[in-house]
């Protein structure tokens, strides 16, 4: 009876840390939510979606050009790097579970996982700004996708490598040659955990600001030529939030809002399509 008493009481204090645990992260989560819309829901009004960015000491203005710098350098980054991670992390659980290379290339993976995004920002900057001579949203694009390639990477690797070795070998004792069991087996045993491997790397990306302060640079005007500087929300804020501009300030907090917002509407938007296909 003591023994049983003992683990009751041991398996109570691991359930109460845990509910701690989890109320004090949804705690600072839920006054990060509250700050953003308290501050920035009021200057969400027409013209932060209709208007460019204002100037110095101007009453008005808006995020229009920033908003679309963003979907745009997030779009080609996602479209950059995503299938070089689905398909470097399919090597490594798939072909190369006995090769010699596959722990190095786990291992640099990490690292850059792990790796300041300035560096990356000025790695493209040498490789790309300089020899074009100019800021550009190519660059951007670029270094965005050196992002989100070690995330898809690790993401793409695990999932893969929850699929079970009889799926794989039912699917050969069968006849189907080894491209089709990896693209419609595993592929789709994984699907949930490949795009939501994706989603946590376009979240993460949609935020970023020091790789394109080397690389796209920013633009007060509305642009939608990628071999020019590109304006980006996470530049828009950086710069705003520092000014003694009352306007340029709300639009700062418009902006964390709208970031905040879109990356809690894509994790929503994923999971329910997920859920849907799954239940299908």
């Amino acid at each position: 009876m003591k023994r049983y008493m003992r683990r009751r009481v041991v398996n109570y204090f691991n359930q109460g840390m845990s509910v701690a645990a989890t109320l004090f992260g949804l705690f600072f989560m839920g006054w990060l939510m509250w700050t953003l819309i308290s501050e920035g829901a009021a200057y969400l009004d027409w013209r932060v979606f209709t208007e460019n960015t204002p100037g110095p000491g101007s009453a008005g203005g808006g995020l229009a050009n920033a908003i679309m710098g963003t979907v745009m350098l997030t779009v080609f980054g996602v479209l950059f790097g995503a299938p070089i991670g689905i398909l470097a992390g399919t090597y490594l659980c798939e072909y190369g579970r006995r090769s010699w290379i596959t722990p190095l290339v786990r291992f640099i993976n990490d690292v850059l996982l792990s790796a300041p995004s300035i560096v990356l920002g000025v790695f493209v900057y040498e490789v790309m700004v300089v020899h074009m001579g100019q800021f550009s949203g190519w660059a951007g694009a670029v270094a965005l996708a050196l992002i989100v390639i070690p995330v898809v990477v690790r993401t793409t690797d695990n999932m893969l490598g929850l699929v079970p070795d009889t799926m794989r070998e039912a699917a050969v004792a069968l006849g189907a040659p080894r491209w089709r069991v990896t693209v419609w087996i595993v592929y789709r045993s994984a699907m949930t955990g490949l795009v939501t491997g994706i989603v946590l790397a376009t979240a993460q990306i949609v935020g970023e600001t020091a790789p394109l302060l080397f690389t796209s640079l920013g633009n007060q005007f509305w642009n939608l030529d990628m071999n020019r500087p590109m304006p980006a929300l996470p530049l828009v804020i950086f710069n705003f939030a520092m000014s003694p501009y009352e306007r340029w300030q709300h639009l700062a907090w418009a902006g964390a809002l709208l970031i905040t917002l879109s990356v809690l509407i894509m994790n929503i938007a994923a999971r329910a399509v997920l859920r849907s296909r799954n239940t299908d």
